[in-house]
């Protein structure tokens, strides 16, 4: 491992800018993780309202982020990624500011419900840019964008967890400014992908001709053509892989939703609800060498690492339904379930970008609103179970979840066989190895 850790310096390989985006987007992810995980706690303990309620809340805020992607990613064509991005950014900032200076339930369900709604604009633009502007270096992009992002989450949730027991009104006051800072940064520093490199594909479901207008050097975004009939008919693209990520989302809530009041009535600080997430995002940046050996050795296809992935799931949340009433076997299953999200969440935009070019966007911004539904799903339904029956049921919710996505998973997986095998990426190289 500390050979792999020596190669960093291969890092200078990829675009200068590619990093900067990386580096300003892990910024932003740690702002934004100081206050996520908190949320079901803070409206039980600040807002005074039930779990079921604190569930409610998430429901809204994930329902207005399904329409935000299924609003970004149809957006895509006609403003840019740089309108959609930096503006949503923006507006998120001051949703985040407004929730800090009031304590009225009523503007707080508006803000969040903004929150969400801007939010889910901004992300299948960002998955699209990164796969149109740097379209050689995708593949390991995506992963290392993925292991950042998720190390600042990590980070994010151990100092929300501190600055929470001081202020949880700060969470929101520090997310702000992070949020804001990311918004000035892509003004600034966001340049538009090649129009001609954002028509290109792998493996599109289309065929070349429909991507760039024949006599045309270069097509602009709303000049180019988007039969939404016609994609939504290429269901073995997107359907099960949707189903799949929106189950996966269901049983991942169970850490908000289930595991924190469970830990809280437990009698622990939140530092140790806080200190899931630290670990979580450890085993995401040290455990790259294992997931790497696990896809070359059982997963060689990015269909097939999605199946793996859902396994690692299902296995972690089995493991927790059987043995969670000391917190190491909460901190164990934790870690097998960060496996599966290492091998899931970097090959859905990966898979999309590769196969589906110029609509893209599209798929994506579909599939994410499939996504949101999970995270609206769980958290109501594992807020309001947990407030009748305790924590059993809602864990065996959650496992049961975890194998609908994995029967899911494996449905994609046999009706995309025919995909070509995943080049082995080195995220600590930058080189590929077959």
């Amino acid at each position: 491992m500390l050979s792999s850790w020596n190669k960093l310096g291969h890092l200078r390989n990829y675009p200068r800018d590619a990093l900067l985006f990386i580096a300003a987007s892990f910024v932003n992810s740690t702002g934004k993780a100081i206050m996520w995980p908190l949320t079901t706690l803070y409206v039980h303990n600040v807002m005074g309202r039930s779990y079921g309620e604190a569930g409610l809340i998430v429901l809204y805020q994930a329902l207005c982020s399904v329409f935000g992607e299924l609003v970004g990613g149809n957006l895509y064509y006609r403003l840019g990624p740089k309108i959609l991005i930096t503006g949503s950014f923006l507006i998120s900032a001051c949703m985040l500011f407004g929730i800090a200076m009031t304590d009225s339930w009523p503007a707080y369900i508006v803000f969040i419900c903004a929150l969400g709604f801007v939010n889910g604009i901004a992300l299948p633009s960002l998955n699209a840019y990164v796969g149109f502007r740097w379209k050689e270096h995708r593949r390991t992009l995506y992963n290392l964008m993925y292991v950042c992002n998720n190390f600042g989450l990590s980070i994010g949730a151990m100092v929300g967890g501190l600055i929470a027991s001081i202020s949880f009104t700060l969470t929101y006051l520090f997310t702000g400014t992070t949020t804001l800072l990311f918004a000035v940064f892509l003004l600034l520093f966001m340049r538009l992908p090649s129009k001609v490199d954002s028509y290109k594909t792998i493996d599109s479901v289309q065929e070349p001709e429909q991507h760039i207008i024949e006599g045309k050097n270069e097509t602009t975004a709303n000049e180019m053509p988007v039969d939404r009939r016609s994609l939504l008919k290429n269901v073995s693209i997107y359907l099960f892989l949707s189903f799949g990520a929106m189950f996966f989302w269901i049983s991942f809530s169970l850490w908000s939703t289930g595991i924190a009041p469970y830990i809280d009535e437990q009698g622990l600080d939140l530092k140790f609800y806080s200190l899931l997430w630290t670990i979580n995002g450890l085993v995401i940046l040290l455990g790259q060498p294992f997931t790497s050996w696990i896809k070359k050795r059982f997963a060689p296809t990015i269909v097939r690492q999605m199946f793996v992935s859902a396994l690692f799931s299902a296995l972690a949340f089995t493991f927790i339904l059987f043995f969670h009433e000391h917190y190491i076997y909460l901190v164990l299953g934790m870690i097998l379930a960060t496996f599966g999200e290492m091998m899931l969440l970097p090959t859905i935009p990966t898979f999309l970008s590769e196969r589906t070019g110029v609509n893209a966007p599209f798929y994506m911004g579909l599939t994410g609103g499939f996504a949101n539904i999970g995270r609206m799903i769980g958290p109501l339904m594992f807020g309001n179970v947990y407030d009748w029956w305790g924590i059993v049921p809602v864990i065996l919710l959650g496992t049961m979840s975890s194998f609908a996505a994995l029967l899911m998973f494996y449905i994609h997986s046999n009706l995309n066989k025919k995909e070509e095998w995943v080049e082995r990426l080195s995220l600590m190289t930058g080189t590929i190895n077959k």
